[in-house]
């Protein structure tokens, strides 16, 4: 584990990068239409208030006047506002300013707090927002850009917290004995073959106290599962590394991240598959959209990834996978050819024997339990509690 809290997060932070999360603070507060009374009390869009009822018709800011040109401080602003459609990223590959610029034009105040909020589940909050901060190099401006277009992107787009991490399992099993589609039975079957082959797991951490994810690429077969399919599994995984998070593992030896990617490519090409990689050397369209979550939805997440004894092929798919990655999270890409390289990242006893390690560990899947979410059901009490979550 590491014995100090790494720079740019919570607990350890400069004057100069604590006003920079203020800063962050208050953009963000103004996109989720919270206003701020002589007290100094936050009040949320649709509560009712003495001052608000006293002034039916005053005029409210628009949240598109949100940025100014790239660069502006509130201070440096006539009337405190910003432009949105100004001062665009110049890293901005995945279009994510044009997506900040829908969530304002088509969200609700309240609908972009709830996203925010629902992503913080795992996160001190203050730590979320450094994430964005510290992936835009400080620049409030982008940062916000960048963390209103992921919320975007996890309730409008994949439904990360209303569907994939809110159903589950259980609900992919239902889907797959359902009477509904065979597109919908398909969905469900896809996701749970997945799971139940261990395409990836998460187990146990390396020597910097990081979870890790092992991917045993050898089971993904092009066209077997669905892209959707994909996508879902890919997020699901990716949102469970989160919950294993502890602090002060957010990052490490200057490294940020929650969680190591153990790829063994070991027996990626077959005797059989190797007669097609001319053709079809990689299925990459996974692949994009794993570098798109890191790079553009989970920033500041990835610790590492570990390429173990891949075969000579990959050396070309490693040039074109490597074009497509920011060059910070193509630094993150190490390779190690033997249990000796292995082990300067993982403990070679946290190590699986199906790898050359000595963890006497094999992967086996626990299928959901008809009844595991019996409580969730109970709609009265989640109403409850989540009425109370919401007013604090």
């Amino acid at each position: 584990m590491p014995l100090t809290t790494p720079s740019g997060t919570p607990g350890n932070l400069t004057a100069d990068q604590e006003a920079k999360l203020q800063e962050l603070w208050l953009a963000c507060l103004e996109v989720f239409g919270v206003s701020h009374e002589n007290n100094g009390t936050p009040v949320a869009s649709g509560t009712s208030t003495p001052s608000q009822a006293d002034e039916p018709t005053k005029k409210k800011k628009s949240r598109r006047s949100l940025f100014g040109k790239k660069g502006h401080s509130k201070e440096n602003d006539s009337d405190g506002a910003f432009d949105a459609t100004a001062g665009t990223d110049s890293n901005d590959k995945h279009g994510q300013t044009k997506e900040f610029q829908q969530a304002l034009a088509s969200q609700t105040p309240e609908t972009l707090r709830n996203a925010f909020w629902a992503m913080a589940k795992h996160d001190n909050p203050d730590a979320l927002l450094l994430r964005f901060l510290r992936a835009r190099k400080w620049d409030v401006h982008n940062a916000l850009v960048m963390l209103v277009s992921t919320m975007h992107w996890r309730a409008v787009e994949m439904h990360v917290d209303d569907d994939i991490m809110l159903n589950g399992e259980l609900h992919a099993l239902r889907q797959s004995k359902s009477a509904g589609s065979k597109a919908e039975q398909g969905e469900g079957a896809d996701f749970l073959a997945q799971m139940r082959m261990g395409k990836s797991f998460l187990h146990g951490v390396d020597r910097e106290g990081r979870p890790m994810c092992f991917v045993r690429v050898r089971l993904h077969r092009q066209g077997e599962q669905s892209e959707k399919s994909l996508e879902r599994y890919t997020v699901y995984t990716i949102e469970t590394a989160r919950m294993m998070l502890k602090p002060p593992v957010d990052t490490a030896h200057g490294e940020h991240g929650t969680a190591r990617y153990l790829i063994p490519n070991s027996a990626l090409y077959t005797k059989e598959a190797a007669r097609t990689t001319d053709t079809h050397p990689q299925d990459y369209t996974p692949v994009k959209f794993m570098i798109k979550c890191f790079e553009a939805n989970y920033p500041e997440s990835l610790g590492s990834v570990l390429v173990y004894k891949s075969p000579w092929i990959f050396q070309g798919i490693w040039k074109i996978i490597k074009g497509w990655l920011d060059p910070v999270v193509a630094a993150k890409v190490h390779f190690a050819s033997n249990e000796k390289e292995l082990a300067e990242f993982v403990p070679i006893e946290r190590v699986p024997k199906e790898l050359g390690g000595e963890e006497a560990w094999e992967y086996r899947y626990v299928e959901p339990s008809p009844d595991e979410d019996a409580q969730m059901r109970d709609v009265e009490a989640r109403r409850k509690w989540q009425g109370q979550r919401d007013e604090l």
